[in-house]
């Protein structure tokens, strides 16, 4: 019996090990998506595995001992009898016997785990066979490397498991073995024996080349995903009506009857705006919620004609409690939708004038007609008022005397259906514990879902069964979704302690595209900006604006106009009291006095004798310490923003986010693009995206708004934000 020839050097044992960690990677995930445990079992068989075809061990003996270890392994694993009993014997035979037969009959779920555990090892086996086939024979491996990629990825795809270090490490792994077999095959094909200054400047350029693609890969900027996401298409396909909705394309549609389920993304644009100030896109309202999602509570066929500059929509009331400014928007259609889209307190529409105009009155949706004939409009401009709401009368609007005439639109947007779970107005009375107004309890609604671990997700949705509630399901089971399920939330809990809200549907301002001719701003409106929130009404106001949605701010003002009286301001003393206390006040300061100047003589006397000793070393060590500070601070543009990405790099607490935005800000500022007088936060943010091309700075900018006008954050936005704020960090080195 003799042993097999195999080199043995140190090249040779690395390609084994990165070989056992490629294994490894077939192995980690089983833990995680499967009830294997005691993985270090299966680990331990290919370690002596490799380990017996590395030092060259005979078959019959390598063999031996993986059996010997195969079977002491499901000792241990599976039978709790006595080894020097033999009862084990039989027990293995007997699950070994009619396991087979279970094979045979092709019954798998009959198989036993002891026999599953069994023909893993038999697999494991033949794994690493062929790794040392691969590696020593045939000094090919690609396959093999190809293969764990596309299995973790597969895995990464569509279940739980994450693998993005799994695949920096298979990309190691890989790297080095392929490199170290190209280099033996080059060997022998040139008939060259493996030296070790050979092998040395092979291997340094290659640990190079791996240590430098890898770094890049972990530093560079991520781009977002372009595809969309295949598993809502595989995981709903299939799904009936008693399942749930299946997956939808995202964008404007008329069935809200049934909300819930997957979205996938549509970048298919529908119009795009030259306008003054960005804002909202409404297209229509419904106000009957049924416990599975929206209808309306009359027909769409009731509609109302108007001409261009009488339209009977009353947003809110222009008086004390809003102050307005006078805005106009030039709309592009780029589809074929008989309905206009327009912002709050739309006051007139333009277009050419052989159109017409119909109002649905219990949706608020506008139509345009040719005739009688439905017909999009491919431009028109919209003159509108932007509103600012005083916080003072919005407060007062829910008295009991603004509230007297306005019952039965206070009971048509307070329906509710009559099995609704009382849980959900249990916790907006929880929510709202302490609040007054109905403007405060509106606020601490709207705030509560970026408080409480809601996350914004358009994929992994859940569907209401027939007899859950959508509400009642998002709030205390999922808290999982997109904008239908917190605006829908919200105007639920808002109806549920008495407070008159409905569910609005449109868009989001869009894309920023850059400044017009006219001098306006362009904006680009797709599908993806489709979008639902809550309107609120307020007697004597009317209806005012609110963003419930993770990650969503709309660009509602208030103006905090409530008085408040001045902390420093102090009761006046009386003459009397001003006289008794002079003598102390001068004997107390005489003391103080007296006391600060013992101490400067105590300070001073030394720090001067010692610059009369040493002025000329001093002067000089201040001098080069001087030069150095300008010298560093000439050159900060080269190593400030490396300082600030490592300064903010493992930090994961949210609150640093508001210091890292504002160093941000002096950075970009002292990189050049500098911030007007009067210039908002969304404009500047605008003008960097329109200079780096990108969309981080507009992003961030939300999420920072969010922080200054809500006074929170989502836990964890920070480390979700963090990317973007490092990459436009990266951007400023001068």
């Amino acid at each position: 019996m003799t042993s097999r020839k195999v080199q043995k050097d140190f090249m040779t044992l690395i390609m084994y090990i990165f070989g056992f960690l490629l294994l490894w990677e077939w192995l980690r995930p089983l833990e995680q998506l499967t009830d294997t445990s005691n993985i270090w079992v299966f680990l331990l068989f290919i370690f002596i595995s490799l380990l017996l075809s590395f030092t060259g061990t005979p078959v019959l003996i390598g063999g031996f001992i993986k059996w010997i270890f195969i079977f002491a392994a499901l000792y241990f694993l599976y039978i709790d009898k006595a080894f020097l009993q033999f009862e084990w014997v039989s027990i293995f035979f007997t699950d070994f016997f009619e396991s087979f037969q279970s094979l045979i009959a092709r019954d798998w779920s009959n198989l036993s785990n002891l026999f599953r555990s069994f023909l893993f090892f038999i697999l494991l086996w033949l794994m690493t066979y062929l790794i040392q086939y691969w590696l020593i024979n045939r000094k090919q491996l690609f396959i093999f490397f190809f293969m764990t990629l596309v299995y973790i990825t597969v895995l990464d795809t569509f279940t739980s498991y994450e693998a993005g270090l799994a695949i920096v490490r298979t990309v190691i792994s890989g790297f080095a073995v392929l490199g170290m077999l190209t280099f033996f095959r080059l060997l022998d094909k040139e008939g060259m024996a493996r030296e070790t200054n050979l092998s040395r400047k092979w291997m340094v350029p290659l640990v190079t080349m791996i240590v430098v693609s890898v770094g890049f890969g972990l530093a560079a900027p991520k781009a977002e995903p372009i595809w969309p996401d295949p598993v809502p298409y595989l995981t709903s396909y299939g799904k009936g009506s008693g399942e749930g909705t299946g997956v939808q394309r995202i964008g404007y549609g008329l069935d809200d009857s049934s909300l819930g389920g997957p979205f996938i993304g549509d970048n298919q644009v529908v119009f795009t705006v030259e306008t003054e100030s960005r804002h909202y896109w409404k297209v229509e309202t419904k106000d009957v919620y049924t416990g599975k999602g929206w209808i309306t509570s009359d027909s769409r066929e009731v509609r109302q004609p108007f001409y261009f500059d009488k339209i009977p929509i009353t947003s809110f009331l222009i008086g004390e409690g809003v102050e307005i400014v006078k805005e106009s928007s030039t709309v592009n259609a780029m589809t074929n939708d008989s309905h206009i889209i327009y912002p709050l307190g739309l006051r007139k529409i333009n277009a050419a004038p052989f159109y017409s105009f119909e109002l649905e009155m219990v949706t608020e949706k506008i139509h345009s007609l040719e005739g009688d004939s439905p017909a999009p409009i491919k431009q028109y401009t919209l003159d509108y008022t932007v509103p600012r709401y005083s916080v003072t009368a919005l407060k007062d609007a829910s008295s009991d005397e603004n509230i007297a005439g306005n019952d039965e639109l206070i009971s048509r947007y307070t329906q509710l259906p009559e099995d609704l779970p009382p849980r959900i107005q249990e916790l907006a009375k929880e929510i709202t514990d302490g609040k007054d107004s109905w403007f405060e309890k509106a606020r601490e609604l709207e705030s509560y879902f970026s408080r409480s671990g809601f996350t914004y997700d358009q994929q992994d949705v859940a569907v209401p069964s027939e007899d859950e509630d959508y509400v009642d399901q998002f709030l205390f089971d999922t808290k999982r979704g997109y904008c239908d399920n917190f605006s829908t939330s919200m105007v639920v809990m808002a109806r549920s302690i008495g407070i008159p809200a409905r569910w609005v549907k449109g868009y989001t301002e869009g894309e920023y595209q850059g400044i017009s001719e006219s001098g306006n701003r362009q904006f680009e409106i797709t599908n993806n900006n489709a979008h639902s929130w809550v309107e609120v009404f307020f007697p004597g106001i009317g209806w005012v604006p609110f963003e419930p949605t993770q990650g969503f701010t709309n660009s509602v003002q208030y103006n905090f106009d409530t008085a408040s009286q001045s902390l420093d301001q102090q009761p006046a003393m009386e003459p009397e009291e001003v006289e008794k206390e002079k003598p102390e006040l001068e004997e107390n300061n005489e003391e103080e006095a007296a006391s600060s100047e013992s101490s400067f003589d105590t300070l001073f006397v030394p720090i001067k004798n010692f610059f009369a000793a040493y002025w000329k070393w001093a002067a000089m060590v201040i001098f080069v310490l001087a030069v150095l500070a300008f010298v560093i601070y000439r050159i900060r543009g080269r190593w400030l923003p490396y300082y600030l990405t490592w300064r903010f790099k493992w930090t994961r607490k949210d609150e640093n986010f508001q210091k890292a935005y504002l160093l941000l800000l002096r950075e970009l500022n002292r990189y050049g693009l500098h911030r007007k007088d009067g210039q908002t936060l969304r404009d500047y943010a605008d003008y960097v995206d329109q200079f780096f091309s990108t969309r981080e700075m507009g992003r961030l900018t939300a999420r920072y708004e969010q922080l200054v006008y809500r006074g929170n954050l989502q836990k964890g936005s920070w480390k979700e934000t963090k990317e973007l704020w490092e990459n436009l960090i990266k951007k400023t080195i001068a």
